[in-house]
């Protein structure tokens, strides 16, 4: 823990806790020499730090990418596990297949085909706890200390702490409104492995990114699967917002034409709820039995019961009725965002539009660094996320994140309005 850590941490932590970080710091136990290299950079993730603060009575919460949970038919779900558990319980509650359920994973192709994934195989699919677990199996797959992985600037958080926890160096390829530059991220290949780096894949999450919410375009989307595939790179496809297009069309993945070449992650924690920690990779064939096997030795098997109450879900529920449901009030949150950011935001700032997800990226002028702004966020009774946790960078960032997704259109205004004064002032003292 360096001076510069806790000064850092001294302004959003309140005295107790830096206290006993000071303390911790200072009184180190001997079982700390036994840690690997690799826990060295296993990090606290900064979205779950403001997540803890976010849960303060009073504060609007912008930070967050929960869905709204409200909108599902709770009790009816209620009778539905409890009926699991009377009536196949001892099944429910066993230990299960490592993969998955036959059942789910056969579900779960019919859910691809809803996106333009018309050839996925059950057997090719992998149940993981999580797409989070997907991201993690893969890198520890395919990935030694020192290997490349390629990511979209800014990327998601958790995606980078597992890099950085298996010691993989992150190169970072520029976005525009249109998502992946394919001239950037050519170049970027080019100059790692004329630098002599081994490149394993790009990790992408081509609709509506998370933080940014930027869509990678359809006409780009095969232009970066040639890339990759010309220089041998595999490309990890994480879409776990890809239905949430508010039009109701979703972009179709960049897995659908290449089964080769893509792993493709999915997840019930956006378009369902991400309680049951139930998501999936559709792997490619050939190397479907190394990622499974690598996956069972982390969860030994996904749990059994929260598969069957998905699976239920997805049988006796109109899943897609509900899928239309979330679009609808994401859509009426984001517009409500939209016109809170050009009602009150001052002179100098950009954002984006997103298409769907739960995120808008705001952009304030060069020489503003938005974390320290947090606490004076705080103070003024609205919490958001910081853009330097999206950013492999260690150099301070702009940018800042908000979230729509689980909050009502009146308190999203609300909480625009208190974040305004914050902004306006940092712009201001430049």
């Amino acid at each position: 823990m360096t001076n510069e850590t806790l000064d850092a941490a001294a302004k959003i932590l309140p005295a107790e806790a830096i206290d006993a970080i000071e303390r911790a710091a200072t009184s180190a136990h001997r079982h700390e020499r036994l840690f690997s290299e690799r826990a060295a950079n296993i990090k606290q993730s900064a979205v779950r730090d403001v997540f803890d603060i976010s849960l303060r009575p009073g504060l609007v919460s912008l930070a967050g990418g929960s869905p709204y949970l409200q909108s599902l038919p709770l009790e009816r779900l209620g009778q539905s596990a409890a009926e699991i558990i009377a009536e196949q319980g001892l099944t429910a509650l066993q230990y299960g297949g490592g993969q998955g359920t036959e059942e789910l994973r056969t579900q779960i192709c019919e859910v691809m085909a809803a996106e333009g994934i018309l050839d996925a195989k059950p057997e090719n699919v992998v149940i993981t706890a999580g797409s989070q677990s997907a991201q993690d199996v893969a890198t520890k797959v395919f990935c030694n200390p020192g290997d490349v992985v390629l990511v979209e600037d800014p990327t998601y958080v958790g995606a980078l702490n597992t890099f950085e926890a298996y010691q993989v160096e992150v190169g970072t390829v520029p976005m525009d409104e249109h998502g992946i530059v394919p001239d950037l991220l050519e170049a970027k290949i080019a100059a790692l492995q004329t630098a002599g780096k081994s490149i394993k894949f790009l990790y992408t999450i081509p609709s509506f990114n998370n933080p940014s919410g930027i869509t990678l375009a359809a006409d780009r989307r095969q232009q970066v699967v040639d890339i990759c595939r010309n220089a041998n790179i595999l490309v990890l496809e994480d879409n776990p917002y890809g239905l949430l297009r508010f039009d109701g069309r979703p972009l179709t993945p960049l897995r659908a034409g290449n089964p080769d070449d893509v792993i493709y992650m999915g997840s019930f924690s956006k378009i369902f709820a991400p309680g049951l920690r139930i998501g999936w990779a559709l792997v490619p064939a050939h190397l479907q039995r190394r990622y499974y096997l690598a996956s069972e030795a982390v969860t030994l098997c996904p749990p059994t019961l929260n598969q069957m109450l998905v699976s239920a879900y997805l049988r006796d529920y109109d899943w897609l009725g509900q899928i239309a449901t979330y679009r609808g009030l994401y859509q009426e949150r984001c517009e409500a965002m939209l016109a809170a950011l050009q009602k009150f935001m001052p002179a100098g700032l950009s954002w984006t539009r997103p298409e769907g997800g739960f995120f808008v990226w705001v952009t304030l002028p060069e020489g503003v660094d938005t974390y320290p702004l947090l606490q004076k966020a705080i103070d003024a009774g609205v919490v958001f996320i910081p853009g330097a946790a999206f950013t492999h960078s260690d150099e301070p960032s702009n940018k800042l994140r908000l979230a729509f997704s689980a909050v009502p259109p009146d308190a999203i205004e609300e909480g625009v309005r208190r974040l305004a004064p914050v902004l306006r002032e940092a712009v201001a003292a430049l």
